[in-house]
């Protein structure tokens, strides 16, 4: 027989709860790793412009052209590496994240570091769909929720500290630095992955295109990545205008901004805790608990952004209730998937927030451009979320209605068997 490592299995815990496995938190680096370059750039767009002559549109397209790339290249690489051992497909992607990052330090015009941009995007959207796969492997049924909560960590951890400090970082050293140090994030990540996340125990078995699709397309799993898209079109409506709503909405000055997102930050890591140990305990109410939540800050910060301190504890809920959702999202479908699609669902939920980002960022410009102006944000994305909420609730009731069924199918071949 083989006996568990301790990076493969859960280890008992002073208090009688098992300690998580160790291989988790190689997945949170490389997690790390992959959150800091896709937001960092935020930070040195006015560098980027200014090195490579290009207006400050043509810069925002790099963090456009890394979204689309997520989004496209998650199915696409999840079904072609669907073969292959999972951990070797961490590896590789990781390999494809630190190589893009080089290029992308040494790119001599805006051409080649747009498409080191795409090129790095393409291990996201699938490392963070392999990876929720192979956390949920790690760990017992009741502490699914939490092992996806803590590779997601790595996340929200990129946007309290890692972005602020590769800002930093290009602001002293020059943006190329920045790249260079991501891309050493790379490297370690790449040896914690190999060194502590376990082979797969048995070889994939070959898997039909047509059998993947068919569990994604499964409504219970197209409604939870629909409620992704909209649940998150209305956090980046508000977010990706929150530098122009302190400082004009609520009276902040520019250098106030860095240390109100720091509040963001702290609440999303608290929130996608909260969101795991919640998932866990009862996926559905946690799914459309978080939503309710989410929904209600962003329409309730309407009427609180004029008051500074209220506008700070309104960014700091914002992050708490943004990343309270993502456990529950990402669970529901790798659970309404059988194993033939989970790969691949779990990378199309990943595209599937990468998405509602792109989609949050339009309307939160047309909102401001065209609509009611920057005041009215924050209400049309509680509206958008709410009907992420809707497609939940619809989600959830068809669940339970398809439990009941199947419950009441089961009894008459129970009676039968009893009487036989």
């Amino acid at each position: 027989m083989h006996a568990p490592s301790p990076s493969t299995a859960a280890t008992p815990a002073a208090g009688g709860r098992a300690r998580l496995p160790v291989a988790l938190y190689a997945l949170t680096v490389g997690a790390f790793g992959i959150g800091t370059t896709e937001f960092v750039i935020m930070g040195l767009l006015l560098q980027v412009a200014a090195d490579l002559q290009v207006g400050l549109a043509a810069a925002g397209l790099l963090i456009s052209g890394y979204a689309l790339g997520v989004f496209v290249g998650a199915p696409v690489l999840t079904v072609a590496t669907g073969r292959m051992p999972r951990k070797a497909v961490l590896v590789a992607l990781m390999l494809i994240f630190t190589v893009g990052n080089i290029v992308c330090a040494i790119a001599p015009n805006y051409t080649v570091l747009m498409i080191a941009r795409v090129i790095t995007s393409l291990a996201h959207g699938t490392f963070f769909g392999v990876g929720a796969v192979v956390a949920t492997g790690l760990v017992p049924q009741d502490r699914k929720a939490s092992a996806i909560s803590i590779m997601f960590t790595g996340l929200t951890v990129a946007t309290l500290l890692g972005v602020p400090a590769g800002a930093w970082l290009g602001l002293h050293l020059g943006w190329r630095s920045t790249f260079w140090a991501v891309a050493a994030i790379g490297v370690i990540a790449t040896v914690v992955i190999a060194a502590l996340v376990p082979r797969d125990r048995s070889k994939p078995e070959p898997v039909a295109l047509r059998r993947e699709l068919r569990a994604v397309l499964h409504p219970q799993v197209l409604l939870g990545l629909l409620t992704t898209v909209l649940g998150f079109a209305g956090v980046f409506t508000v977010y990706t205008f929150i530098q122009p709503i302190l400082t004009t909405l609520s009276g902040f000055g520019d250098a106030a901004v860095s240390p109100i997102l720091l509040v963001f930050g702290g609440g999303m890591i608290l929130g996608n805790l909260i969101g795991g140990r919640f998932a866990d305990k009862r996926l559905a109410p946690a799914l459309v608990g978080t939503l309710v939540a989410l929904a209600a800050v962003l329409g309730a910060m309407t009427f609180g952004l004029r008051d500074p301190v209220a506008a700070v504890a309104f960014v700091g809920l914002l992050g708490v209730a943004a990343f309270a959702t993502v456990p529950p999202l990402q669970l529901w479908v790798l659970q309404k998937t059988d194993a033939a699609g989970q790969n691949l669902a779990s990378s199309l939920n990943i595209g599937a927030f990468n998405l509602g980002n792109a989609l949050g960022a339009w309307l939160g410009g047309a909102v401001i451009e065209h609509g009611p102006g920057l005041g009215a944000v924050t209400w049309v994305a509680a509206l958008v979320t709410a009907s992420g909420l809707a497609l939940a609730l619809l989600a959830t009731r068809l669940d339970a209605k398809s439990r009941a069924s199947a419950k009441r199918s089961s009894k008459p071949a129970i009676a039968a068997a009893c009487a036989g």
